[in-house]
């Protein structure tokens, strides 16, 4: 099962989790980091700021989740430009190491098999970042999603549309469709983190790691990855009938074995 993390607050998560990620590229300094956008992940960018001052990361590799189809690199919400602004510049990594799915309609046909054989030259994902929508989805995995899919298209929901509405000016300004990591394709990363803070989220979290494993619910998928780290606030936790245990088991975890 997947080791669950409770903090008190989303910044002690993310103090937790840039520290992981710290001890990745010092031991790996060509480490390939699987990259999420949204709100969730800010907390581990900030602190990971200072925590890389100094260190070489000259050489990391960054791969985003997703983008949307059809709206221009330049636009502010675009995954490139929100990539580049939250975690290329203020961590000072390489642009050109750091790729995002071609969103754009010219080529779209081959864009998530283009996405797919540049995972597998750059060696897969290390560590991937993870956050989970209130419907369950990860990455732009819809519920239905299969658990075998790889980068693709799909059709956004009316209620991830909605949900990501906060970011544009209107509904009507968020894309229909997006590209994205399939749940196979994420299930390759090598160590995943998955992050939700909020008492909205507590539903999906429970349902990922304590129910079943359905294509209904993506983020479920995680039960059958072999090193996965869900880190959840207390209101994220609310729902969680082991909470309990998973305090009591990270409060006795061998300082060596990290996350």
């Amino acid at each position: 099962m997947a080791e669950v993390v409770i903090v008190p607050t989303p910044a002690a998560g993310g103090e937790i989790v840039a520290d992981e990620i710290v001890r990745l590229v010092r031991s790996t300094p060509t480490a390939v980091l699987g990259l999420a956008t949204g709100s969730t992940p800010l907390p581990v960018y900030e602190a990971l700021r200072p925590r890389l001052a100094g260190v070489d990361v000259s050489q990391v590799r960054g791969f985003a989740l997703d983008e949307y189809v059809g709206i221009e690199p330049r636009h502010p919400e675009s995954y490139r430009a929100v990539i580049t602004r939250e975690v290329v510049e203020p961590l000072g990594l390489d642009p050109d190491r750091v790729q995002v799915p071609d969103g754009s309609l010219d080529g779209i046909e081959h864009a998530g098999s283009d996405y797919e054989a540049a995972l597998r030259t750059a060696g897969g994902v290390d560590l991937q970042i993870l956050g989970i929508g209130t419907d369950g989805h990860i990455g732009f995995n819809e519920p239905g999603s299969s658990f075998a899919s790889l980068t693709r298209v799909k059709t956004l929901t009316a209620q991830t549309r909605e949900d990501n509405a906060r970011f544009f000016d209107s509904i009507d300004q968020v894309p229909m469709h997006c590209i994205t990591q399939g749940l196979g394709t994420i299930l390759r990363a090598r160590h995943l983190v998955l992050l939700a803070f909020g008492a909205g989220k507590a539903d999906a979290v429970a349902g990922a790691l304590e129910g079943p494993l359905s294509a209904s619910l993506p983020g479920s998928a995680i039960q059958l990855h072999p090193h996965a780290t869900v880190v959840v606030d207390e209101a994220a936790a609310t729902a969680l009938r082991f909470a309990d245990y998973y305090r009591y088991t990270f409060a006795n975890k061998p300082e060596w074995q990290g996350l």
